[in-house]
């Protein structure tokens, strides 16, 4: 089971990975963050169908065709932990090679988008400050790493319990069995 982790893990941690390190790295430390979200959510989406596919073969090559929910669930969030990791690396790796101050221009766009609507006074000043304390936050791993691993960590959990949902029903992609070939 480990090996089947590790193996979907790494292989949905290097489909998110990849692009999380090269979207920042490409772009000289400037990620767009409008259409970065839904770039990001979406290639999210995308690596964490390795659980639907692992939970499925797990299904049918070692259970026959039978998996119940909480054990496909589990499966899913191991999976999903180590896909995590990847991207969490991956991101603090973009951040080592570009020397991105991603807090700050984080804090700067959300400044400028609430200027922009007009709010002023107390609430901007407060918003300020909010930012102010943020980027300091950031700074440190021991905030930023948790904060990245729970940007994917629940979508990991979504494809889990949906995959999990629809792969205990063994009709559902039912398993094929072979025929013997009619020589």
């Amino acid at each position: 089971m480990l090996r089947k982790v590790m193996q979907y893990g790494t292989i949905a941690g290097l489909v998110v990975g990849i692009p999380a390190f090269l979207m920042p790295v490409l772009m000289d430390g400037h990620p767009p963050l409008a259409y970065g979200l839904v770039i990001g959510y979406a290639t999210m989406l995308v690596a964490l169908s390795a659980v639907f596919v692992a939970i499925k073969r797990h299904r049918d090559e070692e259970l026959g065709g039978v998996i119940a929910f909480w054990p496909a669930v589990g499966l899913g969030l191991a999976i999903s932990v180590v896909a995590g990791v990847f991207y969490v690396l991956a991101w603090e790796a973009a951040l080592a090679v570009t020397h991105m101050d991603f807090a700050a221009s984080y804090a700067k766009t959300l400044i400028a988008e609430q200027q922009a609507k007009g709010v002023t006074g107390a609430a901007l000043a407060k918003l300020t400050a909010d930012m102010e304390r943020f980027k300091i936050e950031y700074a440190s791993p021991l905030y930023r790493m948790p904060m990245t691993f729970a940007e994917i960590f629940p979508v990991g959990v979504l494809v889990s319990v949906v995959s999990a949902a629809l792969l205990r029903n063994p009709r559902f992609l039912p398993l094929r069995r072979r025929q013997p070939d009619a020589a």
